[in-house]
């Protein structure tokens, strides 16, 4: 029976209920005469504080509150892909077409459509043992993607009955299981789970494989493993909306979740209408047939936006349960972060540094926890990778949220102004940002490149750190007064800074660069550092050699090569290397 109080104080999002005992914490509840949808926070004795995710305009105390029996939980089934939800996975498209262009109070749908058939083909039989995660059938959900069916993962039992293969609404039962102690449980083409409970597995893995992203500065010097976790701090203008959709248009991950968290209406506006307009870049097929996104924007209740996180990662998890490779964009945390803090001020507690409350260490760790590379419980091997964007005030990365966020991520690409203002995009520091997953994907990258993107890398990174203390000098004394060979560094740097690490996210070729594309890329570079270093070494000015015509076709490269032609790269280093045999016979 439904546990039923009254209304007694409201602040805000946060409303207090009284004759409300065996109300348990995070118990989903229905708040007011417009029943709007909120979470238990606190309980003490029989009064309970309780947030809401909708505007609490209206409200008045002796309302009454009804408490559900659950916990705030997602529904997780077919439909999933090419979803648009809230915070807490109200469609909003659903919504939209029930009340119009803004969500009304109250207004309540179902996460997954009632009426849409969806084709069952099943791949378990009578008889079968069977525990939780394991798959009963499956169904393609798109054209891209094939949605297994799987059990939840607090059920267990032998089939007792499955349906055939034909067409069933979610909301049919197409499997009987007969349990030990629970008789028969009846499953569906969905289940519910907390998105307050990470989803159980079997092991945690270490990390192998690269996520690709297409993206030279991060797949070449800061990569991230399937399975990682990643944040992308910058202030105001320096790009953590684009890169977020560069990573999440063609990271090569299965499924995408990108959660808009707290972002200005245009920005979500412009994801919600470009995505669906563009391709995967492996079939050509509509992105969204791959992707599932959370619109929060920062003038909808911020309580849904302190859920939506938790939602967008349970998803995840339930994708990477049927042996998928996943990536979440969440954009961004520090929006939040801010939630958190406003929802700690109407809760009376104690504020901690910047008046983020004390435990906004431990909210954290626990959402990039849900990274991970895992053996799930089928036995399957799956990852959610997590892409966390900060937004520091000022771009100050000594803040509370940046500073905690990188105790629990092991890749920081640290977004600059400075370059961003010299239009150099992405605009990712490379001597401040760092990635700690470069030992795990190195296997994968030598058999790529013969054993040599570690040293390439390194190679690159001397010239730049190089670069960097050779500005110092040039301030006191002049470039002029530099040594030759110094001279040649600086030029090699700037070789690299606008042939390799710039990329346009807006050119048709050099929005997205292969593995292959890149190593070639840096190999030509460094080609051309390796041979002009030994013409200097002969007497040939660096001047003579930055004047040969065929050196502007290395910085042409990136924009100019196809992924599918880099055969022509070994043309122009050919070309250069020949040039400058031609300068040493001279000299």
């Amino acid at each position: 029976m439904a546990i039923q109080g009254k209304i007694d104080k409201i602040s805000g999002p946060v409303v207090q209920a009284e004759g409300v005992s065996g109300l348990e914490m995070h118990e989903l509840t229905m708040v007011g005469d417009a029943e709007l949808i909120g979470e238990v926070v606190r309980i003490e004795g029989t009064s309970a504080t309780i947030q809401v995710y909708e505007e609490t305009g209206g409200l008045k105390p002796g309302e009454k509150v009804v408490g559900s029996g659950m916990p705030l939980s997602v529904e997780l089934g077919p439909g999933l892909l090419q979803s648009i939800y809230d915070g807490i996975q109200r469609p909003l498209d659903v919504i939209k077409n029930l009340t119009g262009d803004f969500i009304a109070r109250g207004v309540k749908t179902p996460a997954l459509s009632r009426t849409a058939k969806w084709h069952f083909v099943p791949t378990a039989k009578v008889g079968d043992s069977v525990i939780g995660g394991a798959v009963l059938g499956t169904v393609q959900e798109t054209p891209l993607f094939q949605h297994r069916i799987l059990v939840p993962p607090n059920v267990s039992g032998t089939i007792a009955e499955i349906a055939e293969e034909g067409d069933y609404v979610i909301e049919q039962v197409i499997c009987r299981l007969r349990g030990k102690e629970k008789g028969v449980t009846e499953l569906k083409l969905y289940h519910r789970w907390p998105v307050r409970e990470p989803r159980p597995y079997i092991e945690r893995l270490e990390p192998s494989d690269p996520l690709i992203t297409g993206q030279r500065i991060i797949d070449t010097f800061f990569p991230v493993a399937k399975g990682g976790a990643v944040a992308i701090p910058g202030g105001f203008g320096t790009g953590k909306t684009i890169t977020s959709h560069q990573l999440a248009a063609w990271s090569d991950a299965e499924i995408i979740v990108y959660i808009g968290c707290g972002e200005r209406g245009n920005e979500m506006t412009e994801v919600l209408l470009t995505f669906p307009e563009w391709k995967d870049p492996k079939s050509g097929r509509p992105l969204m047939e791959r992707t599932v996104l959370i619109a929060n924007t920062s003038n909808m209740p911020v309580s849904a936006r302190e859920a939506s996180i938790y939602t967008g990662v349970t998803i995840a998890e339930y994708f990477r349960d049927m042996g998928y490779n996943v990536a979440i964009m969440a954009d961004s945390t520090s929006r939040w972060a801010e939630a958190l803090r406003e929802l700690s001020g109407r809760l009376e507690e104690m504020p901690a540094e910047e008046g983020y409350p004390s435990y906004l260490s431990s909210r954290l760790g626990e959402f990039y926890e849900r990274a991970g590379r895992v053996k799930a419980l089928n036995e399957q091997l799956g990852s959610v990778t997590l892409i966390g964007a900060v937004s520091p005030p000022g771009g100050d990365f000594s803040e509370p949220v940046t500073v905690h966020t990188k105790r629990f991520v092991r890749t920081f690409w640290a977004l600059d102004s400075a370059l961003a203002s010299m239009r150099h995009y992405p605009a990712i520091n490379w001597l401040t940002s760092y990635s700690e997953y470069t030992d795990y994907v190195e296997n994968w990258w030598n058999a790529l490149t013969n054993g040599l993107w570690r040293q390439s890398t390194i190679k690159a990174m001397d010239v730049l750190k190089r670069e960097d203390d050779l500005k110092e000098v040039i301030r006191l004394v002049g470039s002029e007064s530099l040594p030759e060979n110094e001279k040649l560094v600086m030029e090699v740097a700037r070789m690299l800074r606008e042939g390799f690490l710039q990329q346009n996210a807006y050119d048709p070729i050099d929005t997205y660069s292969s593995p292959e594309k890149q190593f070639k890329l840096l190999t030509a570079i460094l080609s051309f550092y390796e041979n002009s270093t030994k013409a200097v070494s002969k007497g040939v000015p660096v001047s003579r050699i930055m004047a040969l015509p065929s050196l502007a076709d290395i910085f042409k490269l990136r924009m100019s090569v196809p992924g599918d032609k880099i055969d022509l790269i070994d043309k122009t280093i050919n070309k250069i290397n020949s040039d400058l045999s031609s300068l040493e016979g001279k000299s």
